[in-house]
């Protein structure tokens, strides 16, 4: 799998002799287990007003057990520092734009584009707003991973990381925790699940180089027809009849009777822009592109990021009462995003609400996913439109609005790096944001043709972003809100809060309720060219018709509770029929979704759904789009058995992609003809870095273009004087797919397995960079293993199509299924294990199973804790009596 962009840039190889004699003498001298955590027995820490119970199960999950908010948060912090603290010290690095302080000269670039943006800044902006119970509990949180740092001075007693990373900055101290560093982390999160930002640069980039016509058809409608939205029209229905204006300030509750008025969401086309009478130099849509594939992925992977999430009601279960469901689908890497855990208040009371069990982020107090002891939520990726582009006419420090010129926002930062010269830069800003093409030098050829109210330009101007994320906001305590909910309406209350990423939320509770809420910050703009949504390309900055004018308010956002039919999925698919209120366009195309829905009502119809149908829905790997392109590849005549061999075996493929068995090697097949299918009709036409990545949305076009045949994208650009057609290029895919086999795998068809190709690898974030010795290597991270499953499929273990090679880029990150009849019957599994620290029992312990579509119980009251538990460790306060 090639390395992500965070693994890249993490680790200068200056030193590899260095770090592999480092590596053979931790290995020989025992390091490995300095920074190993104390899981049993007492321990005396410093803050705590009352002892802490933290019992751990086989798997290293901890239940936590407290009298206060306060003390419970504070004993979080610590159990996440015991397992998790390099993580946690990489990721506020990385959200504070001081990845170079810890990596030196390769984190520089990511830093520059972080401090651009001005990630932590938002988030100390934030922290004063916050409810005092908020700031107390991210306080004490902080407070607990101190207490865990001031015991352990050495950062080799904290991490295995910081000694190898001592060869690149030596001298390196651990700082203190603080609230700041939990909320900025939940900036990544927000930035790597946005809306539609690489579309709408890469719309703008593409339209000189390929017809109006044809650009727009590589964004196809969401079809309807085909695949449900995550509503229908009985269950939920826009309220087109609200005037007025829209709420203007994400920090503040929205009223519910503030509005978005015209702007809501209506395809309106503005006034055609004001030009200005002189531009200067335009910075490359190439340029902002490369600045922002400057910042790492800490949560999504490269493609394929999405997730499933459902909710069936009693009348479908077995036992009565409701079936959650839900497996988020992001980056792959070791340790995994997740960690599990159990929060409990010994009496829960409104002093100590807390009774919540699930998966936890390494950083923030609390749990983000789960259920207590009266609901369960789950999420999915909204992916609402909430990034903007704006084109810039700046001169002399200035920035044009309308036909006055206003004073760029200007600061000075510097970058400190680890065994290099501080980096001093200037960072620019509009009301709009920040002035991405500052941050990084590149390439000045791209934005030059792109429509400004659908007329192309050859203009050239400075680039800013707007985005939701860099508004303040409550969405921290919208954490703690969903924790502590009891019901439906105290549900949506935390749903409220929360702003930034956008999620579907689906809901279940122990009385039988379910339900669907899509929270979040949706900017109320209009659209800047004729016939597109709001978004769709990037807007003239001097003209204020295309400023956002606030936000869409919570009560006009989409929700349902307890439909008729008593089913809910969300798996990124469109919400709704209506284009109001304006969420976006850029919908996952449904394969997966349908498919669940499918799966659901066939199995409903059988018998009553339990947790095993559950679990097996969610290692489903049936392509739907198969069933259309099968029929026109077995069309093809290929008049030679060499070739027909291969094809063959789709005749008899139940459309499934297991790793291995009677069914991979027509899978292998199909996937391998994909591929070759993309590289000949788009492939040809796009830029290597713009290519068709053969996930939902270019499934949906492919098959719109079957039934044109002669359609202009089906011509190969590369065959000078030869116009293709659509069978051409099918037959020409079949036979370079049989090649491209023979040669990887095997000239027996019979031999080719899907696992062989389709592998993916547990890569640590930093010590699995190209180049890194396999002995390094081999310490931090995991794989490959052998995958089932696919793009678009229910087991999204996805790939990118046009990269040349069939790894995994984005998965599963966990599964989980929570009975609301009984919350100790609920399932769960994580994607490598609980602990962050190489060759812990429980760094790697639950691979296997979710490879495997296995899940572990998943308990829950204090006797099955109890009964469960391995290890019990008593945290006390300071001169406690042992």
């Amino acid at each position: 799998m090639p390395a992500s962009r965070l693994r890249r840039v993490l680790l200068p190889l200056v030193a590899i002799l260095v770090i592999v004699l480092v590596a053979a003498a931790v290995l020989g001298v025992g390091l490995v287990r300095r920074s190993f955590p104390q899981t049993a027995g007492d321990l005396e820490v410093a803050g705590l007003t009352a002892p802490v119970t933290v019992v751990r199960d086989e798997l290293g999950v901890a239940h936590l057990y407290a009298d206060t908010p306060e003390d419970l948060f504070l004993a979080q912090g610590y159990v996440a520092a015991q397992d998790r603290f390099f993580q946690m010290d990489l990721r506020r690095h990385v959200t504070a734009g001081r990845l170079s302080e810890l990596v030196g000269e390769a984190g520089v670039e990511t830093d520059t584009v972080i401090r651009t943006m001005g990630w932590r800044r938002v988030a100390e902006a934030e922290l004063p707003t916050l409810s005092p119970e908020a700031r107390r509990y991210l306080q004490s949180y902080a407070a607990g991973v101190n207490a865990y740092l001031a015991e352990r001075p050495s950062p080799s007693q904290v991490g295995l990381e910081y000694v190898l990373l001592a060869q690149t900055a030596p001298g390196y101290s651990i700082e203190p925790w603080d609230e700041v560093d939990s909320l900025a982390w939940l900036k990544a999160m927000a930035w790597d699940l946005r809306g539609n930002y690489t579309d709408e640069l890469a719309r703008a980039r593409l339209a000189g180089d390929v017809s109006l016509n044809q650009l727009t058809s590589l964004y196809p409608d969401y079809p309807f027809d085909q695949h449900d939205p995550i509503l229908s029209d009985d269950e939920w229905k826009a309220d087109l009849s609200q005037g007025g204006t829209a709420v203007t300030d994400p920090a503040d509750e929205p009223t519910d009777d503030a509005t978005t008025g015209d702007r809501g969401g209506a395809v309106t086309p503005g006034p055609d822009p004001v030009r200005p009478k002189n531009p200067v130099d335009l910075a490359s849509l190439e340029r902002t592109e490369s600045a922002l594939a400057a910042i790492p992925p800490l949560l999504s992977g490269d493609d394929g990021v999405g997730s499933n999430s459902w909710v069936v009601s009693g009348e479908h279960t077995e036992s009565g009462l409701p079936l959650l469901a839900n497996d988020p689908h992001l980056g792959v890497t070791q340790p995994g995003i997740w960690m599990q855990a159990g929060l409990h208040c010994r009496e829960v009371s409104q002093a100590c609400p807390f009774d919540v069990s699930g998966f936890t982020f390494a950083g923030f107090p609390g749990v983000v996913i789960g259920h207590n002891q009266n609901i369960a939520w789950g999420f999915t990726n909204l992916d609402p439109d909430v990034t903007d582009f704006y084109w810039e006419d700046i001169e002399d420090g200035q920035y044009r609005r309308e036909n006055t010129w206003v004073p760029l926002e200007t600061r000075a930062e510097t970058i400190r790096v680890a065994g290099g010269e501080d980096v001093e830069i200037e960072v620019r800003a509009t009301d709009h944001g920040p002035i991405l093409s500052d941050a990084i030098d590149g390439v000045r050829d791209a934005g030059q043709s792109a429509p400004v109210n659908g007329v192309e330009s050859s203009q050239r101007y400075d680039v800013s972003m707007a985005w939701t994320g860099l508004e303040k906001s409550r969405t921290a305590e919208a954490v703690f809100a969903l924790n502590s909910a009891t019901d439906w309406e105290e549900f949506r209350a935390a749903a409220k809060l929360f702003a930034v990423p956008s999620q579907n939320l689906v809901y279940a509770d122990t009385e039988g309720n379910i339900g669907y809420q899509a929270p979040g910050l949706i900017p109320v703009r209009q659209s800047s060219t004729t016939g597109k949504p709001p978004g769709y390309w990037p807007s003239p900055g001097w003209d204020p018709a295309y400023d956002w004018k606030g936000w869409v308010p919570f009560s006009q956002l989409p929700f349902v509770l307890n439909p008729d039919d008593g089913i809910i999925v969300t798996a990124n698919q469109a919400v709704s029929r209506f284009n109001t209120p304006f969420l976006t366009t850029e919908w996952d195309t449904g394969y997966r979704s349908q498919r669940i829905l499918d799966l659901l009502h066939a199995a409903a119809a059988e018998g009553p759904l339990t947790t095993d149908t559950m679990t097996t829905i969610q290692t489903d790997t049936y392509s739907e789009f198969a069933d259309a392109l099968v029929p026109a590849l077995l069309e093809v005549d290929l008049d030679d058995a060499f070739y027909t061999e291969a094809q063959d075996l789709l005749r008899d493929w139940d459309r499934t992609a297991p790793a291995s068995g009677e069914q991979s090697a027509a899978a292998t097949y199909f996937y391998a003809v994909w591929a070759q299918v993309l590289e000949q009709t788009f492939n040809d036409e796009l830029p290597s870095d713009l290519h068709a990545t053969g996930n939902a949305r270019w499934m949906t076009l492919t098959e719109n273009l079957l039934s044109k045949p002669e359609d202009p994208w089906w011509d190969d650009k590369r065959t000078v004087g030869v116009v293709e057609t659509r069978d051409e290029v099918l037959r020409n895919a079949m036979v370079e797919a049989r090649l491209d086999l023979t040669r990887r795998l095997s000239k027996n068809p019979e031999d080719w397995e899907w696992g062989r190709l389709h592998r993916v690898s547990m890569s640590h974030e930093v010590f699995s960079a190209e180049g890194v010795p396999e002995i390094v290597q081999g310490i931090f991270s995991d794989g490959p293993y052998g995958m089932p499953g696919g793009s678009a499929l229910v087991n999204a273990n996805s790939w990118d199509a046009g990269s040349g090679t069939y790894q995994v880029t984005a998965a599963p990150s966990m599964r989980m299924v929570v009975d609301l009849a009984d919350l100790d019957a609920s399932r769960w599994v994580n994607q490598t294990g609980n602990s962050g620290h190489p060759f812990h029992r429980n760094y790697n312990d639950q691979t296997q199973a979710w490879i495997e579509g296995e899940t572990y119980p998943w308990v829950h009251s204090p006797e099955a804790v109890e009964e469960a538990g391995e290890q019990t460790l008593t945290l006390l306060p300071p001169g406690s009596d042992n």
